[in-house]
């Protein structure tokens, strides 16, 4: 009877055991109180899940270029390229090997894309003939930009575009 007695009770006292953490599912444990209760991990000892998240790579910058010989209007443009100078000097020099012998910068940009505009021929028996060269987050905002800038500068002649390119952000992964 004693033994059946010890068993009885103690088949009552183990459930209350396995529920250690209250009303969380294993792992966590209870917070708040009051009527507004929660759970929370519990904090490990070290190891790999207490570190957080771990990145994976990071994003790299990317320039691109456009540069431009005023007198022989050759122009040479870079994209993608990992800082400023390297767009500067792969446009350069592909402005140079176009025939410009004084190819100047016109524009760097990073993140972005690049367009420029240039009045139709058409256009030009009234306008000055100045190309315009803008940058903007979207390759169509460029173009947008470049084109109503071209219009404004030729009096509202026409313009198109003659050339718009990308350097975007590019992400390196670590693994």
């Amino acid at each position: 009877m004693i033994r059946v007695l010890i068993v009885l009770v103690g088949l009552v006292l183990l459930p209350g055991t396995a529920f250690a953490e209250g009303r969380c599912p294993a792992g966590q444990y209870p917070i708040g109180g009051q009527g507004a209760g929660g759970c929370a991990p519990i904090p490990s000892s070290g190891g790999a899940d207490s570190r957080g998240a771990v990145p994976t790579g990071k994003w790299e910058t990317r320039w691109g270029a456009i540069s431009e010989d005023p007198t022989t209007l050759a122009t040479g443009a870079s994209v993608s390229m990992k800082s400023k100078r390297q767009a500067i000097a792969a446009a350069t020099a592909e402005c140079e090997r176009l025939g410009g012998k004084a190819c100047k910068t016109r524009l760097t940009y990073y993140n972005q894309c690049a367009a420029i505009a240039d009045a139709t021929a058409q256009s030009l028996k009234g306008g000055t003939g100045t190309s315009i060269a803008a940058h903007a987050e979207t390759e169509d905002q460029a173009k947008n930009l470049a084109l109503a800038q071209c219009g404004s500068a030729q009096g509202g002649q026409k313009c198109s575009i003659v050339y718009s390119a990308c350097s975007m952000s590019e992400f390196r992964s670590f693994r």
